[in-house]
């Protein structure tokens, strides 16, 4: 076990004056810069993060995504109320910055960041002159210059797909959003229609008339989606479809149910992300959880880790997913 006398002598302080820091002694007088050497030697030692009552750091959140954005995407508020909770558990002082502030100003106080929604490329070079540490969630055009946290959708999707032929399902089709390039301010497939079509056609499966991918990832979206393919495919419907998020799918649930086409007596469905909202819809959702938790806990400790022991390389961090059953789709 680390003590504090060990501590004193790496980092060539008294004990008394490491003590008082990590009682987080607010009368305690000493710089920011030797503040942060007294505690990463501890980390660098092996100390108990938790012992340490002050500040470690200050780290912005950049949350690049309208307000609306934030508000038609369930995931997203639970993805801030997350990494505001962890990063206070981790004494972290954080600072919010939003995408209405147009241009990314951060302080110079800040030690590192991290990065939700959509950056452009020449955003992140110029974040990575002023603030070298960072962890991008989900989409990151620029894996060279940061770490990157995201769920395995590619596997999630090709998991939905096996459940259905386990099923003995051959008619799957795929209702989507599409992924907003912001450097060539475009929509594009997103990776779970791209891993859909890989995984559909090697196992045989691919039909392109049952994909109905664009737009947005919201709940309007997904009805328009729905009405439009029921008027397209008539009574050529699919035995099952994999939605991209369960926002799509709650528009599509109610565009089914208004055209008196039954979930799941008709066709079946998984969703992915498994909201609050997925358990009261009709009928309740099969779904894969996404643990946000997990990804907020696991970027900050990430954001940490560059801050304690720097490196020249980046890290990519896929984590993995659960399936929920509920009454949309029965294994």
């Amino acid at each position: 076990m680390v003590t504090l006398k060990e501590i004193a002598k790496n980092s060539g302080y008294s004990q008394a004056t490491v003590s008082r820091l990590f009682k987080g002694d607010s009368s305690l007088s000493i710089t920011n810069e030797t503040k942060q050497k007294i505690i990463h030697t501890a980390l660098s030692m092996g100390y108990d993060r938790s012992k340490i009552k002050t500040t470690l750091e200050k780290i912005a959140v950049l949350f690049w995504l309208t307000e609306q954005e934030e508000l038609q995407d369930v995931y997203f508020q639970q993805l801030r109320l997350s990494l505001e909770k962890y990063a206070q558990l981790s004494n972290m002082e954080i600072e919010m910055i939003k995408h209405e502030q147009d241009t990314i100003q951060i302080p110079d106080s800040v030690s590192g960041f991290v990065g939700v929604g959509s950056f452009t490329s020449k955003e992140l070079l110029t974040l990575k002159e002023k603030c070298p540490n960072g962890v991008l969630l989900e989409l990151n055009p620029e894996p060279d210059l940061f770490d990157t946290v995201k769920p395995d959708t590619d596997r999630i999707t090709r998991q939905a797909i096996d459940y259905f032929l386990k099923k003995g399902y051959k008619k799957i089709g795929f209702i989507g959003g599409a992924f907003h390039n912001p450097d060539e301010d475009e929509d594009e497939s997103d990776s779970r229609e791209i891993a859909f079509r890989q995984y559909a056609k090697k196992k045989g499966v691919l039909n392109e008339e049952y994909i109905f991918s664009k737009g947005k990832f919201t709940v309007n979206q997904g009805y328009e989606l729905t009405l439009e393919l029921i008027n397209q495919l008539g009574d050529d419907l699919p035995d099952a479809f994999f939605i991209a998020s369960d926002t799509i799918a709650v528009g599509a649930l109610q565009a089914f149910n208004e055209r008196y086409i039954s979930i799941p007596d008709r066709l079946e469905i998984i969703s992915v992300n498994d909201t609050e909202i997925s358990k009261f819809v009709s009928p309740p959702l099969t779904t894969f959880r996404i643990d946000v938790e997990e990804i907020a806990k696991t970027a900050i400790d990430m954001l940490v880790d560059q801050i304690v022991y720097p490196r020249q390389i980046t890290k990519t961090v896929l984590l993995g997913s659960e399936i929920i059953i509920r009454k949309s789709f029965q294994p």
